[in-house]
């Protein structure tokens, strides 16, 4: 697993190393600190479930509830978009 403390990726999630990201999953969307990222998984960190957004120009999410923790593991099979968001 590659790890926030060096990344020399300019594209797609390893880019991404340090910064909240949220991921659209199949089922859940899924927001923290991308900490750890290899080929079958991510690692976030202060991880949450969101289920409720909210306007996307908002700086806070509607509902957003934490995961046990702290850390949580995703799936890259299960999500379908990822980026910076709130």
């Amino acid at each position: 697993m590659k790890i926030v403390t060096e990344t020399s990726a300019t594209e797609g999630l390893e880019s991404l190393l340090g910064q909240n990201v949220t991921l659209f999953c199949m089922n859940y969307i899924y927001t923290g600190k991308l900490v750890g990222v290899d080929d079958v998984q991510v690692k976030l960190d202060d991880a949450k479930i969101v289920y409720e957004t909210g306007a996307f120009t908002d700086n806070e999410w509607t509902d957003a509830q934490p995961l046990p923790n702290g850390i949580w593991y995703v799936r890259l099979a299960t999500v379908e978009s990822f980026g910076i968001l709130k």
